[in-house]
């Protein structure tokens, strides 16, 4: 279930990212792959809580883990296998049918601004956000 959660929840966030936040390139597939690790993240967090909440017995039948301390950790595991092969198929899919795919995705790999900042331009920016 971990598996296919994140084989099918990678692909839309893939399709989502960039009309949304903008994000086109390298930045798109690895924030699909971040996003679909986080939640499983926070879902075993979550169900950890829940599970200590409610007690011993019922909390352990509640986590379903059979004795396996271990579970959390496959679960997410498997979660961001799947979101990494989802990002693995679609890319060369991607790279066949879309002609700018190489220029986009190399350029999102490339530094923006070259030069490192130093205390000045940090300080400009922090007093003007907009960077005038």
């Amino acid at each position: 279930m971990h598996f296919s959660y994140g084989l099918l929840i990678a692909y839309p966030l893939r399709g989502f990212f960039p009309r949304v936040a903008s994000v086109r390139g390298f930045g798109g597939y690895f924030l699909s792959f971040d996003f679909t690790g986080s939640t499983s993240a926070f879902y075993e967090l979550l169900e950890w809580g829940t599970a200590a909440v409610i007690g011993s017995d019922a909390g352990n039948d509640f986590l379903g883990s059979q004795g396996d301390i271990w579970d959390p950790q496959k679960d997410m595991a498997l979660a961001s296998l799947g979101a990494l092969l989802a990002m693995t198929v679609s890319a060369p899919v991607t790279w066949r049918y879309k002609r700018d795919f190489a220029r986009e995705f190399a350029e999102s790999l490339r530094l923006k601004g070259a030069a490192p900042f130093g205390e000045d331009a940090i300080a400009q920016i922090q007093m003007d956000p907009r960077g005038r």
